[in-house]
């Protein structure tokens, strides 16, 4: 995508209405701005979901993070509350939009034991290097999600540059300093990777530390849709840690574990080690996903990643 000058930076809390943290900040952010490191850059801040947020819930009608899908937006007959506010902040925010935005930051709680992590979809050379410069700063992990058919139409794919912060753990609905403060950390190290791509003075590392997605999990299931095993014990908060297919990842009833090997989906299969990720997210239950996989990979850092980020930027 091209640059329009003139753009600013979108910041997105509570996409998900039930998680506060980040909403939580924006409020203080926008009775202060002080609070925030800005790098002097052009911010614009927008609740996700304000319905959802006010309710307490992940959503009203559908996930508002898998709203964005091209398909869904353009389909006249498709009027769920999330997606008509995903063409609502496109219409505001997008890079076509009346107050136009070059890159974006959603900000989101987990309650998964992943501590701080950037969510990167797809191989956009703007985001990679976003990503590459956070984690040069903060040592986050970079979890890289793409080709997985069945979670589609998130949020920051509508900009041109983008990135999700997830920290955690964190129950839903609960807000607590410590999550407030590591959000708040990230999405500053973000700005300032911006600032400096702005300016054309920014170097990435040479190497980019990816855990890429391969696909998710989900646990055995009786015939009514209720869980027919539960997660095994040494699973439970091992997020990041690497399983081999020998490892037990699933408890029966009866106490007898359940390997990875067993419930491993074909598709999945040929890799001798894998590295779980949202393991035991209380919202992906209804998405039938006990956990994904990943492949740990280092990657070498391309020059014209730094050098798309400097275009995105330069349109501040």
């Amino acid at each position: 995508m091209g640059v329009t000058t003139g753009g600013s930076i979108l910041v997105v809390a509570g996409t998900h209405g039930n998680e506060r943290n980040a909403a939580w900040l924006l409020e203080q952010w926008q009775g202060d701005a002080a609070t925030l490191n800005t790098q002097g850059l052009p911010l614009v801040f927008e609740r996700g979901n304000p319905a959802a947020l006010q309710a307490c819930r992940r959503y009203i009608d559908r996930d508002l993070n898998r709203s964005f899908a091209p398909e869904l937006l353009s389909d006249p007959a498709q009027q769920d509350l999330e997606v008509c506010r995903a063409r609502e902040l496109l219409a505001r925010h997008g890079p076509q939009g009346a107050v136009p935005a070059q890159v974006v930051f959603d900000l989101h709680s987990t309650t998964a034991a992943m501590g701080n992590s950037l969510v990167v979809y797809g191989r956009r050379a703007a985001d990679l290097a976003l990503a590459a410069g956070m984690q040069q700063r903060l040592g986050l992990p970079i979890y890289l999600h793409e080709a997985d058919g069945a979670q589609t139409g998130f949020l920051v794919e509508r900009w041109p540059c983008g990135l999700v912060v997830e920290v955690g753990p964190v129950p839903q609905g609960v807000i607590q300093a410590t999550i407030c403060r590591q959000t708040q950390l990230a999405l500053e190290a973000g700005l300032e990777v911006l600032a400096q791509a702005r300016a054309g003075a920014l170097t990435l590392p040479r190497q980019l530390a990816v855990h890429r997605h391969l696909g998710s999990v989900d646990l055995p299931r009786s015939q009514g849709g209720s869980p027919a095993a539960l997660l095994h014990p040494a699973l439970q908060g091992a997020d990041w840690r690497p399983l081999g297919l020998h490892d037990a990842v699933m408890l029966k009833a009866s106490g007898g574990p359940i390997c990875l090997g067993e419930v491993l989906p074909p598709a999945l299969a040929g890799q001798a080690r894998y590295w779980p990720v949202f393991v035991n997210e209380a919202a992906y239950d209804e998405k039938g996903i006990a956990f994904a996989l990943t492949r740990r990979e280092e990657w070498s850092v391309h020059h014209g990643w730094c050098e798309a980020l400097q275009v995105q930027a330069q349109g501040l």
